[in-house]
């Protein structure tokens, strides 16, 4: 039953100065003059994660353009705008901590660098609907009555209004956020047409402040991005915008150059470019191909099952790689398993930094063939599987190389970084090439095969099975289910805290809800969320009985990712036919 909002007001004049455990009476809907405010669930202690709160303010109200609204994409980008004006109401209206532990808090998931679908902010059933956090101020274990009617009844309504009612004002910047948003999407979905698997426009700015802040350097110290003639691609926008930039074909494409010259720096803005940035971030229109996934070596991660015979075999006392299970793996086996581990999901493109690699998983030169022979060494370099990953399976690869000239017999495009600006020198390679053969040995190695698939067992997951399970996160990194944590901190293309709380939410569901059987393979298993996703957005996969707000859209490729590494996990395989 919804209550009039007097009723809230009354309610916190009565339990002021009570016992913590007195504001369990405050759940429930009330009617404000422009919204309605429902208080979900009630912190246990001052100290406790706040209590979660939602706002639903109808649309007709919040006055916001139809031209803002008419599109489930344009939709998202509004949601995210709202976010971030809703934080910034908070700094501006919100009186902060007060009292003991988090009282007085106010937070909302609102993000940084990156517009993300999230669940902080919907727009549906007519609504727009804000879920965030309050903490219930008290004193000691005494509940601060009147500091939670201020909250209540002065800061979060000018919050809303500031937040929820359009501003003529910013008429121009939402306009800009808004296509932007749509004018990506577009891009991303051009690329394939295109034959191009990633898009950098010309004027990026590509370089963050440092390597722990996603924010752009000062275009005062920074070199602007400018495609060379021969990679030059121009489309148009749904916007009317004509965007000019570089565009990296299909197939193998090599990144090269001096040390501190910008490859690395490149290569992260491709693999980043599956999300759209901000306007203002300098990266808006650096946009990748959605089933792009960046590989790296790992030493010491859980590997269970993963076929990496391509790649790795004939172990020493016959130890099997087509069903590959360690505790702890090697540089050289944890990469040959992400690889596996990706093709299983269905990855197109394959994103390798020769720094972040095993080098003897990478390549194997002339002397060191001549030293250790073939049939002691169990490793086949990525150097002789990547053209038949293209050629077979249609899987392109972007690799920065800084120190290996063996691959160039092998791309089809070679871009140098030459102070920051991109050069294609692919003629030179060849011409290389050409005055300067490989004096490798053509080693005999089987054909690449596609990995046999897998099937998540259900009995990996018993630690599921209790009535209370705690599901929490600590940063991007770590995902904590009951007594069980996954580390996410080498899955590198996960950018919010909030989409690690996603992944273990969505983990939990697989299970619950028997999606995750002993017959579905990881990839069947996988492509349930996407469709899951487009239907019925990501609240479906809430464990509450109430949707929350700390939530945000993810891939399929991130969520097999933690799947992969948990340590419990069991695996039957079934091959590819």
């Amino acid at each position: 039953m919804v209550k009039d909002s007097a009723s809230l007001r009354n309610e916190l004049r009565r339990i002021d100065g009570a016992g913590y455990k007195a504001y369990k009476g405050i759940r429930g809907e009330y009617r404000f003059p422009s919204y309605t405010l429902t208080i979900d669930h009630i912190q246990g202690d001052p100290f406790a994660s706040p209590s979660r709160i939602r706002v639903l303010f109808p649309i007709k109200n919040a006055l916001f353009p139809e031209e803002f609204l008419d599109s489930n994409l344009k939709q998202i980008a509004l949601s995210d705008f709202i976010g971030r004006k809703f934080k910034r109401g908070i700094y501006q209206f919100g009186r902060g901590i007060r009292g003991t532990g988090r009282g007085g808090l106010i937070w909302i998931e609102a993000g940084g660098q990156k517009i993300l679908a999230r669940s902080s902010v919907v727009i549906v059933g007519g609504n727009i609907e804000v879920r965030f956090r309050v903490g219930l101020p008290a004193r000691g274990r005494r509940i601060l009555g009147q500091e939670a009617i201020s909250i209540f009844f002065t800061e979060l309504p000018r919050i809303i209004s500031f937040a929820l009612i359009y501003d003529k004002r910013e008429y121009n910047y939402i306009k800009n956020f808004v296509e932007l948003f749509v004018d990506v999407a577009f891009l991303r979905d051009m690329l394939s047409e295109k034959g191009l698997v990633s898009f950098i426009g010309n004027d990026s700015l590509l370089p963050r402040k440092s390597g722990v802040s996603d924010l752009p350097l000062s275009r005062d110290e920074a070199v602007l991005f400018k495609s060379p003639e021969s990679l030059k691609v121009e489309f148009s926008l749904p916007s009317g915008k004509r965007i000019c930039g570089m565009g990296i074909p299909k197939g193998v494409t090599l990144i090269v150059g001096g040390g501190f010259h910008g490859k690395s720096t490149l290569l992260r803005a491709i693999e980043l470019g599956i999300y759209t940035h901000i306007p203002g971030d300098g990266r808006e229109y650096v946009v990748t191909d959605p089933r792009a996934v960046k590989i790296r070596a790992e030493d010491g991660r859980n590997i269970e099952k993963v076929d990496i015979s391509s790649f790795i075999n004939n172990l020493p006392m016959g130890r099997p790689t087509i069903d590959f299970t360690t505790t702890f793996a090697s540089g050289s086996t944890s990469q040959a398993a992400n690889i596996a581990e990706a093709m299983e999901i269905g990855t197109r493109v394959l994103l390798i930094d020769e720094d972040t690699s095993a080098t003897n998983f990478m390549i194997r030169d002339f002397r060191m063939q001549k030293l250790v022979k073939k049939e002691k060494e169990p490793i086949t370099p990525f150097l002789d599987r990547v053209r038949e990953l293209y050629e077979k399976y249609e899987i392109s690869t972007v690799l920065v190389l800084g120190g290996s000239g063996d691959y160039l017999d092998k791309a089809d495009t070679v871009i140098m970084m030459d102070e920051y600006f991109p050069r294609d020198v692919t003629d030179k390679a060849k011409n290389i090439v050409n005055l300067y053969p490989l004096n490798r040995d053509i080693e005999p190695i089987n054909p690449l095969k596609n990995p046999m698939s897998r099937i998540p067992l259900s009995s990996g997951f018993n630690f599921l099975k209790g009535r209370k399970i705690k599901i929490d996160n600590k940063g991007e990194d770590i995902i904590v289910i009951g007594q069980e944590t996954i580390e996410l901190d080498k899955v590198e293309q996960i950018v919010d805290h909030t989409q690690t709380k996603a992944i273990a939410y969505i983990i939990y569901y697989l299970v619950k809800s028997g999606i995750i059987n002993n017959y579905r393979t990881m990839k069947e298993v996988m492509d349930i969320i996407d469709v899951t996703l487009e239907k019925d957005g990501i609240d479906i996969f809430s464990p509450f009985s109430y949707p929350i707000g700390d939530m945000s859209s993810v891939r399929k490729y991130e969520v097999a990712a933690a799947i992969n590494r948990l340590r419990t996990l069991k695996i039957k395989q079934k091959e590819v036919i």
